[in-house]
């Protein structure tokens, strides 16, 4: 299936040409950043288990994001009837969930308490609040061996 493209500017990677199904829509936005609901989902090589999701529309708003199953296979979102509603939800095997990463000192964490929920379908997607105090906002996922250029959440 091919798939039209869209051209977005970043400015972490300059101009990109971005197929259509690799934009997800948030029409509330993320925390902090309701006013942005349009991102690009970018993978930066074959074998990476992390993303940027780049603003469409702001080139310097992007946000590295990962999936939590990978480092948590017990991690769970229990989603709302809302949520499903609002996602156009009717199959749960198509939801792909994503926190996003930030580097705290030698640490690579995700906010796990602030998953954001995909309907993998028509990639509308939501960031939800979770209540389980068994995750935090700053979850370890691995110790960092090395320097690692990633970015800080703006």
């Amino acid at each position: 299936m091919e798939f039209a493209q869209m051209e977005i500017e970043t400015t972490r990677f300059g101009r990109l040409e971005v197929d259509d199904d690799r934009i997800i829509t948030l029409p509330r936005g993320l925390l902090g950043f309701p006013n942005h609901t349009r991102y690009a989902l970018i993978q930066t090589g074959q074998e990476n288990y992390f993303f940027w999701l780049q603003s469409v529309d702001e080139p310097g708003l992007a946000f590295v994001v990962t999936d939590p199953s990978i480092f948590f296979r017990e991690y769970e979102v229990p989603l709302r009837e809302e949520t499903l509603a609002e996602l156009e939800l009717t199959d749960p095997g198509m939801v792909q969930v994503f926190v996003i990463c930030n580097k705290v000192e030698e640490w690579l964490t995700g906010n796990l308490l602030g998953p954001i929920v995909v309907n993998a379908q028509n990639r509308q997607g939501a960031q939800v609040v979770l209540t389980d105090k068994k995750w935090t906002t700053r979850q370890p996922l691995l110790r960092l061996q090395m320097e690692v250029p990633l970015a800080k959440s703006a």
